[in-house]
């Protein structure tokens, strides 16, 4: 019964997304890529075919994300949505956001919690995930090219135990959408153990101070309008390690390995794309 109840939550479940939704965003995302972003993409080519696979990406461009939704609309261009795809959305949203949390729900969005993954993983289906979360999604515009997966491995466990590949996704520009100079979170986790109460109740995770629309110099995290900057999505060649399976995954020292691998082949690649776009 209590299982149920969990499950019965918003983000619980993998049946709210609806083909109805997304074929009605499909125009308005088409507008963005083509015309607003002019996104460059590639190397969609090394997603296995017939194979679930654990897709990693790096954030970037803050609230909006523009990368993200760029490369989940290149996903249904070229698999429809006959391929499913559920993306881990951070529980914050469903809190403070939550009739915006129900639209990515019916799009594929599901709680970030290893439950949904793993339920995703057991239907054949793939998963997207961005590790770093609100720190990736907001470091500083001279971090821009880092890779930053904030230190989270639960994602490297997972693809050990039921062994899927994990795919690389990285972008160039998004970062570029907006400027962000600073982040004061460390000054603000003092006042909150001092007394101020956090905002709706939920731990920002950071508390930057940038430049872009609409505010002009905007401050915490809060949504803004990316600038139209061309951006460069990339898609990399599959990761994969040599151990899999449960004792593999519970292994704390396998796991940091292959999470520094992860981190590794990601920065390689993102080295990459920076010298051949800023070298074209």
């Amino acid at each position: 019964m209590a299982a149920k109840k969990i499950y019965s939550r918003p983000g619980w479940s993998l049946r709210s997304k609806n083909p109805i939704v997304i074929r009605s965003l499909l125009p308005i995302w088409s507008l963005l890529y083509h015309h607003y972003f002019r996104v460059e993409t590639s190397g969609w080519q090394h997603i296995p075919a017939n194979q679930s696979v654990m897709l990693v990406g790096s954030h970037n461009g803050g609230l909006a994300a523009p990368d993200m939704f760029m490369m989940i609309y290149d996903w249904f261009r070229r698999f429809g949505l006959e391929r499913p795809v559920y993306g881990l959305m951070h529980p914050a949203v469903w809190q403070v956001l939550p009739s915006l949390a129900d639209i990515a729900a019916e799009v594929g969005a599901v709680m970030a919690h290893p439950k949904m993954a793993i339920a995703a993983l057991k239907q054949q289906a793939s998963v997207l995930v961005y590790p770093g979360g609100a720190k990736d999604l907001f470091r500083p515009h001279g971090l821009r090219h880092k890779i930053c997966l904030g230190g989270n491995k639960a994602f490297v466990k997972l693809a050990i135990e039921y062994e899927v590949p994990i795919v690389p996704l990285i972008s160039y520009g998004a970062h570029d959408t907006l400027m962000i100079l600073v982040d004061f979170y460390p000054q603000l986790q003092q006042l909150h153990e001092w007394g101020l109460p956090w905002l709706f109740n939920v731990d920002p995770e950071v508390f930057p101070i940038y430049l872009g629309l609409p505010w002009g110099i905007g401050i915490g995290p809060l949504p803004h309008i990316p600038l139209p900057v061309k951006l460069h999505t990339q898609v990399c060649a599959p990761i994969t390690f040599t151990k899999y399976g449960r004792t593999a995954a519970r292994d704390r020292d396998y796991v940091n390995q292959c999470y520094n691998q992860v981190c590794t082949e990601m920065q390689q690649a993102m080295n990459n794309l920076v010298q051949r776009i800023e070298h074209q």
